[in-house]
């Protein structure tokens, strides 16, 4: 009995040292590598894209620059709107990181949004539009907001279409790229193309990934480190660190307790799929040009990035980081302010 017992205990014993051992090989993996991204010599550092998990934006897109010049005229056309006096741009100002910095926008008769609007940047990477994902395409995402009553309330498209076509112009323009000229379909493709085109590559942690060791400094190598082995990196990945997936708010901790004062527009994806498991779940948003796009989250509840670190910290992580990693991590995702048109945003 003696005996069977031990044999048991070791046998138990067994897969914690496999798990043990699992997770020191991906430490290790992962050291290895942060070694190799500080002293590797000239002729490999190209490679450094291949063993991160961010990749860098591509530094060029093939687009309709027709298109493109057209649906710059629609984005900031306010005859779109119901009262001719809102448009795509009101809420997605581009001298301001794409977004307005408000809480929430303020749209057609001076209504709030229910939401915080997220940068128009970098959009046309994102896997889904909107906080709770309900529009596949930008597209569908520009469809959408122009007929809104609380945005744009552009009332139907009939509307939309006539007013454009009182401008001998727009008539011209559409016929000229589109042949059957102004409809709801071409519409949403001009403004969909030139959302597309407004990506910012070229950020110092891109031209780092490229190979380029000074783009950032030590401190913000190192607090490029301390955002993976927090575990940011799980949920903020890929090309945008972000965009790519969705994620409960409030994985450790009850945030809406917390906060108070739920609204429907707490619910999320849930919203669009009534499933109870995506009750508070968002689409985790880009981190690309962060620095320029205060205030932060659905709900705009973070007027700075050490106040959103320290939020998602305790919410996501279940824990609190000192100080000195979260000053750390901030120098990090400066690095992260990308090129528009090739000048800095």
């Amino acid at each position: 009995m003696i005996f069977k017992n031990k044999f048991i205990k070791r046998f138990y014993l067994i897969p914690i040292l496999i798990f043990c051992g699992v997770v020191f090989i991906f430490w290790w993996q992962d050291f290895w590598q942060t070694q190799q991204l500080l002293i590797a010599p000239s002729e490999s550092k190209a490679n450094i894209a291949l063993h991160e998990p961010i990749q860098p934006i591509t530094l060029q897109l093939e687009l309709n620059e027709s298109k493109v010049k057209l649906g710059d005229k629609l984005f900031h056309e306010p005859r779109l709107s119901g009262d001719n006096k809102i448009s795509c741009a009101s809420c997605h100002n581009l001298n301001i990181g794409g977004t307005d910095r408000l809480v929430r926008s303020i749209g057609i008769q001076k209504q709030l949004s229910f939401v915080n609007s997220p940068t128009v940047f970098n959009s046309g990477f994102n896997f889904k539009q909107f906080w709770d994902g309900r529009a596949e395409t930008l597209e569908a995402q520009a469809g959408e907001v122009i007929l809104s009553e609380r945005v744009m309330g552009g009332g139907s498209w009939l509307e939309v279409i006539n007013k454009l076509k009182q401008f001998s112009k727009y008539d011209f323009w559409f016929r000229e790229l589109y042949p059957d000229g102004i409809t709801s379909d071409n519409i949403k493709d001009a403004i969909a193309t030139f959302e597309r085109s407004l990506y910012t590559p070229n950020s110092r942690f891109d031209q780092f990934l490229h190979g380029n060791q000074n783009a950032i400094t030590e401190e913000e190598k190192q607090g490029y480190r301390r955002f993976k082995s927090y575990g940011c990196i799980s949920c903020h990945q890929g090309m945008l660190l972000g965009g790519n997936m969705f994620q409960t708010f409030g994985l450790f901790e009850d945030y809406f307790s917390d906060r108070g004062k739920v609204t429907k527009a707490d619910f999320g994806q849930f919203n669009v799929t009534g499933d109870e498991r995506d009750r508070y779940a968002f689409k985790v948003p880009s981190l690309r040009n962060i620095v320029l796009t205060s205030p932060y989250f659905h709900d705009g509840s973070a007027e700075t990035l050490e106040e959103a670190i320290k939020v998602m910290a305790k919410y996501q992580l279940g824990r609190q980081l000192p100080q000195t990693d979260i000053a750390l991590i901030i120098k990090f995702l400066i690095t992260l302010t990308g090129e528009y048109q090739g000048k800095p945003l």
